[in-house]
């Protein structure tokens, strides 16, 4: 089928493969404008445009894909189905209702639950046991339209934001091609979503990662390794920010953010329930390290209050 391909990040480059391995025509790739990165705020392509250009595919990057020169362009790519995956841009009902089969969205959750920005973070967040991703037929609202299809993997205890969303990614790829084929063949169902059974999962901000303590340390543990690789846990040790990558729920009590043990391999925190064994981490300035590493050049003592 011919198709046009919308998506930015790492996460729809895997469908963007898939999709071009089966042997579907890609008329065109949109992705968002290249954005300054780190401290010399050279421009980066996004992912998907990387991606792009290596399958030889054209490339657009509209500031605003409303625009209506932008629309024309589309139109005149006469694509059957729109495909979008983690894009970073609201379709408007003028680009919705051009190509026939519709406007094809590859969500990471199983919806209704967790719709939005964030909603591979935000199921390890709250602790859920499973979770997928969903195609569905685009309309008006965000992340409202009808199901097509759904596959589902568990959520690990030791999953993070990162792994997750390269496993998510594959079973995204793997259900768009079979979505593609019930579209073509004209078999595929509608499904409408239960709004009573909605969520919304919002986007992350930097303001996430500052631990609070008195936060149990299962909530603690799990915002850990969500936010990997960012916007990342965080705390002040010593009046210094450092990252936490990954820590261990154990036993302990004591005012939340106390330190209430040091070995010579890790130090313990208190937090509202329970207490956080720190494993690694990454002081301001420095590179990731495990906590060995750090207490060889830094001493922490019991009683020490983190995060102030």
């Amino acid at each position: 089928m011919r198709v046009v391909f919308m998506g930015t990040p790492e996460f729809a480059v895997t469908a963007l493969s898939a999709i071009a391995d089966a042997g579907h025509e890609i008329a065109a790739v949109y992705t968002q404008p290249d954005k300054p990165k780190g401290r010399s705020g050279k421009l980066q392509p996004p992912p998907v445009k990387v991606r792009a250009a290596e399958l030889g595919i054209p490339v657009f990057q509209p500031e605003k894909l409303r625009d209506e020169e932008n629309v024309s362009m589309l139109r005149s790519l006469a694509p059957e189905m729109i495909i979008v995956a983690a894009y970073g841009q609201i379709l408007p009902e003028s680009i919705l209702q051009i190509p026939p089969l519709g406007c094809i969205n590859i969500h990471a959750s199983l919806l209704p639950k967790y719709r939005g920005a964030a909603p591979i973070e935000r199921c390890i967040l709250e602790g859920e046991k499973k979770t997928g991703v969903t195609t569905m037929y685009m309309a008006k609202g965000l992340d409202t339209g009808d199901m097509i299809e759904q596959l589902e993997t568990e959520i690990l205890p030791t999953d993070t934001g990162e792994g997750l969303t390269k496993r998510l990614a594959e079973l995204g790829g793997q259900l768009i091609l079979s979505t593609m084929e019930k579209l073509e063949a004209g078999t595929a169902v509608r499904i409408p979503q239960k709004e009573e059974e909605s969520t919304y999962a919002k986007m992350l901000d930097k303001s996430m990662g500052r631990m609070d303590f008195t936060k149990t340390a299962e909530e603690l543990e799990r915002g850990i390794r969500a936010l990997i690789p960012w916007p990342c846990a965080y705390t002040l040790i010593d009046g210094r920010n450092v990252k936490i990558y990954a820590a261990d729920v154990t036993e302990g009590e004591g005012n939340p953010g106390t330190v209430i043990e040091v070995t010579k391999k890790t130090f313990t925190i208190a937090c509202g329930k329970g207490a956080l064994r720190i494993r690694s981490l990454q002081p301001e300035g420095k590179k990731p390290m495990d906590t060995a590493a750090f207490l060889n050049g830094k001493k922490l003592e019991t009683g020490m209050q983190v995060g102030v």
